[in-house]
């Protein structure tokens, strides 16, 4: 799993979503801006985030372990049943 750096502080945060409210650009492959990191906080359920950049990489998200997004690298997200969760964003 990556690791946010040390230095970054959030900017922005989106609303929390479910499996009814999540957008359907967040379910296909996107990216964050140059220089923005983001933090994938599950609070309720599991989520599947997959890092489509090589090596491809699947990770169970739950409220315990979040995910990390690398500025400009293609991923995207699957709700594994009912679930909640909010995207931060850090520079």
């Amino acid at each position: 799993m990556k690791e946010l750096p040390k230095n970054v502080t959030v900017y922005k945060r989106t609303p929390d979503f479910n499996e009814e409210t999540v957008p359907a650009g967040l379910l296909k492959a996107h990216t964050t801006k140059e220089g923005s990191w983001g933090k994938i906080c599950v609070t309720k359920g599991k989520l599947l985030y997959t890092i489509e950049a090589e090596p491809l990489e699947s990770i169970e998200l739950t409220p315990e372990i979040f995910g990390v997004v690398e500025p400009q690298v293609p991923h995207h997200v699957e709700l594994l049943g009912e679930a909640e969760f909010h995207v931060e964003f850090l520079k």
